[in-house]
């Protein structure tokens, strides 16, 4: 197994190992997976109806209770693009901060990251996508643009040794250009990754990738990003989403986003499902024997709490199979 350094790379002679796994398709599985929870901000930030503030306080707390050591709380975007996230002060200042738990927002500019600064946080994400449509509707600026934009985030987070977490979006297809080139997202990859940010978060956006497509773009990104400075963020779509995990898994990633009880889609691509719900990732690589620290009851219990609070049927399989809701 390669090593790694305290950034999550993997130490010079490893890179080459893992890379060469990847590209033969036998790597191993990792023995452990860092599950990061993006129910609260990704997954709610779709809801038509504005959660109230302690609801999402609620489910933050017993999200934290459930092993999981990251859970994105909120995002410092404007309240006018994102109404259901304008509460983000009240919910970083009301949360119960665990020691060892990760709690990041997501910071679009250099108010949002001053905001987020102000309200606590200790770690903040930023987001392009290797689409330039889906940039231009999402952040109304081009890429290039959107990368000089964020270059203001990088220099302040770190002046305040705060970590910044990438998001790369319609890694494997976007609504409004259709299929996205491997070659384009391992360059949005790249800069991001050169930027600063010590982890890329690669999203499935609209969840139309399959395992051949997820092995295709993560051969040609992880020739530039090493794998383990590399997450995936899959949304289930088309019912692909823990096939493209596995596949993700075997090719030496290690980090897995999730949303409990699948909520989530995405504003800007009409019909786009919910990620992939953490109870059934959870399952899945309990079965793999893959160490997460995450308490599958716990996290049911806590999935069927804001099912209940947003008066829904949870999009788990694992949870619908026992029947809790």
């Amino acid at each position: 197994m390669p090593q790694y350094d305290t950034t999550g790379a993997p130490r010079d002679g490893a890179w080459a190992q893992v890379s060469a796994a990847a590209a033969t398709g036998t790597g191993t599985y990792p023995k452990r997976v860092k599950v990061v929870e993006v129910g609260p901000r990704d997954g709610l930030q779709n809801e038509k109806n504005v959660v109230p503030t302690p609801v999402k306080i609620s489910l933050i707390n017993m999200l934290s209770e459930t092993g999981l050591q990251v859970i994105e709380a909120t995002s410092f975007v404007s309240p006018k693009w994102v109404p259901q996230m304008a509460d983000h002060t009240e919910v970083m200042q009301g949360i119960n901060k665990v020691p060892g738990i990760s709690y990041p927002v997501l910071t679009p500019n250099l108010k949002g990251f001053q905001a987020a600064v102000a309200a606590g946080a200790k770690e903040v994400s930023i987001f392009g996508a290797a689409s330039e449509l889906f940039t231009k509707k999402n952040i109304n600026c081009s890429i290039e643009e959107s990368l000089e934009r964020f270059s203001e985030v990088m220099a302040a987070a770190r002046a305040a040794s705060i970590p910044v977490r990438g998001y790369v979006s319609c890694v494997l297809g976007c609504p409004y250009e259709g299929k996205i080139s491997a070659a384009k997202v391992a360059e949005v990859s790249k800069k991001m990754y050169s930027m600063g940010c010590y982890e890329i978060s690669l999203g499935d956006t609209i969840g139309v990738g399959t395992p051949g497509s997820m092995k295709e773009m993560l051969t040609m990104v992880m020739k530039e990003v090493p794998v383990g400075a590399l997450a995936v963020h899959c949304h289930d779509t088309y019912g692909q989403a823990l096939a493209n995990i596995l596949v993700a898994l075997q090719m030496g990633v290690s980090v897995v986003d999730a949303s409990v009880a699948g909520l989530g889609g995405c504003p800007y691509a009409q019909g786009a499902s919910g990620n992939v719900a953490t109870e059934d990732l959870v399952y899945m690589l309990n079965g793999l024997g893959i160490h997460t620290g995450v308490d599958l009851q716990k996290l049911m219990d806590t999935g069927t709490f804001i099912c209940n609070a947003l008066n829904r049927r949870t999009n788990s399989k694992v949870s619908q199979a026992s029947c809790r809701l």
